[in-house]
């Protein structure tokens, strides 16, 4: 199956756009795909433990539960560390499967994914 790089830039900016990455994310492991959810701006504050409680986009599941089954799934989310830093995010306390990455990282990972998918 195909190695899938999820980027997302959205956070509580835009309730929907940042639950889609999850859901493509879990989608793509139910399907026996490798994603790899990579933040970047506005969704790195995502990152902090309780951040997503509110979130609740148009005809979505509320991104708690979604993020719930991304972390239950083992899927990587890979946090930009600039933009994280930014929003004040402590890389020491961060989601589960969360870790600090930069842009090196990502690049490595877009060259040795299949599909990259931005949102």
């Amino acid at each position: 199956m195909a190695k899938i790089l999820i980027s997302a830039k959205y956070g509580s900016n835009h309730p929907t756009l940042a639950t889609l990455p999850y859901i493509a994310a879990k989608t793509a492991k139910a399907q026996g795909h490798e994603p790899t959810l990579f933040l970047w701006d506005e969704a790195t504050a995502l990152a902090r433990p309780g951040a997503a409680e509110h979130i609740v986009g148009v005809n979505v599941k509320p991104l708690r539960e979604v993020l719930a089954e991304v972390i239950a799934l083992g899927i990587p989310i890979w946090v930009c560390k600039g933009c994280a830093l930014a929003r004040g995010v402590d890389p020491d306390r961060m989601i589960p499967n969360a870790q600090i990455k930069e842009m090196a990282d990502f690049i490595q990972a877009l060259a040795e994914s299949d599909k990259n998918v931005e949102y």
